[in-house]
């Protein structure tokens, strides 16, 4: 088992800017899977991953449990997610999923935040066919059997299986840790195997992953990276995915 192939993270705010943003994320996550599959985690496999991925950032219990009754509410905004697509300096491809409540500025914030850091956002489907959207699952390799684990999940849609490290911003943060990445539509299947294997994700995740990567040089590569930072702290964005490595 190889190391799993990982685009470079931004890390580049501060580590309280960076909680906060993290808090932001889950709770519209929250919102979304409560609005979606209702607020029992028992019944709702969306609520039971955001609240594992809330405790992945240490987002307090009393946050989470106001994040489900807000959502419970009538008064709560709907969110519409949203996926742009553009490209960055020196041509690396950027997509960046958005959850709010208002799509007219965010599009505006959106398309100023590429122009100011030399990059131009495009049209749907110019940039997406370069990445596979992918379920990621994050777990803690100590005490399971990796051989016997990869060979009994391929029957519920394992794709890639591999070491990684733990996203900036956790309670792990840069920790090794067991990548799993399984098809988009298999997610919740693969989800089901690990409950029933009473195995918990440090985190579960659909991402982009990028087919194909660039190598910049490293002055080339903050200049991305600055734009990915300013994408990644506009509030209706939920995640930036690049092909940079």
């Amino acid at each position: 088992m190889g190391r799993i192939f990982e685009v470079r993270k931004s890390t580049m705010f501060a580590r309280w800017d960076r909680m906060a943003k993290q808090f932001s994320r889950v709770g519209k996550e929250i919102a979304i899977a409560v609005k979606a599959g209702g607020p029992d985690p028992g019944t709702n496999p969306a609520l039971r991953r955001c609240m594992q991925n809330a405790k992945a950032v240490n987002m307090p219990k009393d946050r989470v449990e106001a994040a489900i009754k807000r959502a419970m509410g009538k008064e709560m905004d709907n969110y519409e997610e949203i996926l742009y697509e553009g490209y960055g300096p020196h041509g690396v491809a950027i997509l960046v999923e958005t959850a709010t409540d208002n799509h007219v500025r965010t599009v505006a914030n959106i398309k100023s935040h590429f122009n100011k850091g030399n990059g131009t956002l495009g049209n749907s489907g110019s940039v997406a066919f370069q990445f596979k959207k992918m379920g990621v699952f994050k777990l803690k390799p100590q005490g399971l059997n990796i051989d016997d684990l990869e060979l009994e999940l391929i029957d519920h849609g394992l794709e890639e299986m591999g070491e990684g490290t733990a996203d900036p911003g956790s309670n792990r943060d840069g920790e090794d840790v067991l990548v799993l990445r399984c098809g988009f539509s298999d997610f919740g299947k693969m989800q089901k195997a690990l409950e029933e294997k009473k195995i918990t994700p440090l985190s579960a995740e659909v991402e982009w992953i990028p087919t194909t990567t660039v190598q910049l040089p490293e002055d080339q590569a903050q200049d991305v990276l600055k734009l990915v930072d300013r994408l990644e702290q506009d509030e209706d964005v939920q995640k930036v995915f690049h092909n940079l490595v």
